[in-house]
């Protein structure tokens, strides 16, 4: 303000004498957005006062009514088995308050007096402070939300699933902010179709160009949730088998039995078929044991109940499916059908556990007083020299073999 003007603005005090010339003093100072205020009622000055004691008391009265209201939601909370509750309930302390404070503003502001204008801009402020709480309230719930997750089973598997947990959490809260200032623009009177318009162009244009980059992370996202395998565990993905070695956001990566490595990105790996072998809680003993032609029937009975007793004479062996059965006469064999299962979800503890059963079968085939059968094929020879000609029979037995 220059020298002329507050020598002006002095003598104007000087020559007004009533209160109604100081108001109009006052009036001819203030800017334009500030004379909106002045109704029916109160005069200016007593209107500035009494919406400033209005704005003491709803602060004041909101806090009181905001730690109340956390009072008696946590009584409610704290006999919930879960934690996420009662951590929500302390993050909203500043949106309740606020909440409770432009309830108190509402209801108290008809008593100042406003005229048209003056309520419309009040209006439009408490239409726009509510949405400023509801978005705030929703922010807080959001870190509250990636906390439980982390804390989580799932999101203590691995660090690729913590830190997709906190890109989530930030691309949460991105998105509520935007919508929160959106949400508060429009409730002032602003327009903001222009805004949602070019969003939604810019949104459209990054989805496009990152279409890959998408498809992975909610691949990412998929194998977080469903979880058809861990990292260390053992799997076949279709046409290798492997060791997980790390899940990433973008790729998995296998470590293949020749020790190379194997990546591929989890949009492919979430539309692939997995097998896991670690998720197995028992493994399986499968094969076929061939007897020699010459074993007897009383033999043959005693291979069989030899090997079903070493079978269920093993600790890790699952009782309620052991099959030895005498299965076929083969073309030179006489097969025994053997299938088990063991529980156990090793697979070095398995082999073990295979060999050993194996060599007791050796055994049991070899108390018995056979032996294991191999593939043989008898040739006659049929022509026209005498059936006891010692030189047609010498190179029959050596064609037979």
């Amino acid at each position: 303000m220059s020298c002329n003007r507050v020598g002006r603005s002095l003598a104007g005090m000087l020559v007004y004498g009533d209160d109604t010339s100081l108001e109009q003093w006052v009036r001819d100072q203030l800017p334009e957005v500030v004379l909106v205020m002045p109704g029916a009622g109160l005069g200016l000055l007593g209107q500035w006062i009494a919406l400033s004691l209005l704005l003491l008391s709803a602060v004041a009265i909101g806090w009181g009514l905001g730690w109340i209201t956390r009072r008696l939601l946590l009584i409610v909370t704290r006999r919930t088995r879960v934690t996420w509750d009662d951590a929500v309930v302390h993050r909203i302390r500043g949106p309740l308050a606020l909440g409770w404070g432009l309830i108190v503003i509402y209801v108290l502001v008809p008593s100042v007096g406003l005229d048209a204008r003056a309520a419309d801009l009040v209006g439009r402020t408490l239409r726009a402070a509510a949405a400023a709480a509801l978005f705030w309230a929703l922010w807080r719930g959001v870190d509250v939300l990636s906390e439980a997750f982390r804390s989580s089973r799932m999101g203590q598997a691995s660090a690729s699933t913590r830190s997709l947990i906190f890109i989530g959490a930030r691309l949460g809260k991105a998105a509520v902010g935007v919508i929160g200032v959106v949400t508060g623009l429009s409730a002032l009177g602003y327009p903001v179709a222009g805004v949602l318009a070019g969003l939604g162009i810019g949104g459209l244009a990054i989805a496009l160009a990152a279409q890959k980059t998408v498809e992975n992370l909610f691949g990412s996202v998929a194998l977080a949730l469903d979880q058809p395998f861990r990292v260390g565990d053992f799997v076949r993905v279709e046409d290798f088998v492997g060791t997980v070695e790390e899940v990433g956001l973008r790729s998995t990566r296998f470590r293949t039995l020749d020790r190379t490595l194997v990546s591929i990105p989890n949009g492919r790996v979430a539309d692939m078929r997995l097998e896991s072998f670690s998720a197995r809680d028992r493994m399986r003993l499968a094969c076929t044991i061939g007897l020699v032609y010459g074993t007897t029937g009383a033999q043959t009975r005693s291979v069989l109940a030899g090997l079903e007793r070493v079978l269920r004479a093993h600790p890790k062996i699952w009782a309620d499916a052991v099959v030895v059965r005498f299965k076929e006469l083969g073309a030179s064999s006489l097969d025994i059908e053997v299938m088990a299962w063991f529980e156990t979800p090793d697979w070095s503890e398995f082999q073990l556990i295979r060999q050993e059963v194996l060599l007791q079968f050796i055994e049991v085939v070899e108390n018995a007083g056979t032996s294991f059968a191999f593939p043989t094929r008898t040739v006659h020879l049929v022509g026209t020299e005498p059936a006891n000609d010692p030189a047609h029979a010498s190179s029959r037995a050596a064609l037979t073999r």
